[in-house]
């Protein structure tokens, strides 16, 4: 069976649901997943289960299957913690339901940079800030913001070490290769494989400006 291809158009999978949400180029998003008011950025994807609520996501961005960014909280100075304090409408106690927690999440945005991974059934909590190429380890919870360039895995996620070093950090920062147009990308896109031999590039690039 030949491998499908995406295109400048988003590719949403038939089951996947998208509400209220911008789309880049490239993107694919998976099966069962589900997004609402959240920017997602050229030639990011999502696996399958995914659900995505209140978020800016960049370009080139790996969400694995069963992630969830910007979970619901429930209301834990209430009596009940119960979907019936706010959900009413549902259970038939009034005509409207209680939209300061839902307010709570949409103030509480969660920003993601470029080409972050977020491995499977990582959950990402709300108001959390992940940094460029940053990792996110399978079944990790973030409830902190996530440096650039760092790896962070557990419950809660903790820093595990960067990706790189301080320096090659900085010049791939500095490059915004993620900006790059779609011509660049197909003439250059090797040189994303070794940072050395990307940093030479770059370099050469800014010598010869």
């Amino acid at each position: 069976m030949p491998e499908r291809t995406l295109s400048e158009q988003p590719t949403i999978s038939l089951n996947a649901i998208v509400i209220n949400s911008k789309l880049g180029a490239w993107t694919d998003i998976g099966p069962n997943t589900r997004m609402e008011e959240t920017s997602f950025g050229d030639y990011s994807y999502t696996d399958s289960d995914a659900n995505i609520i209140y978020s800016t996501i960049g370009k080139f961005c790996s969400i694995a299957s069963h992630v969830r960014i910007n979970p619901g909280n429930h209301p834990m100075d209430r009596v009940t913690q119960h979907h019936l304090t706010y959900r009413r409408v549902r259970y038939g106690l009034a005509d409207t339901n209680d939209q300061r927690v839902f307010d709570w999440r949409r103030t509480h945005w969660v920003t993601i940079g470029h080409d972050v991974w977020i491995g499977h059934s990582a959950t990402i909590m709300a108001g959390v800030t992940i940094g460029n190429g940053a990792v996110i380890g399978a079944g990790s919870v973030v409830t902190k913001d996530v440096s650039p360039y760092t790896i962070v895995a557990g419950v809660p996620a903790k820093p595990i070490r960067k990706r790189f070093n301080d320096e090659q950090i900085k010049e791939i920062t500095e490059s915004r290769w993620w900006d790059w147009d779609r011509q660049t990308l197909k003439e250059h896109y090797e040189a994303l494989w070794a940072p050395q031999d990307f940093i030479r590039l770059i370099r050469k690039w800014r010598e010869n400006q």
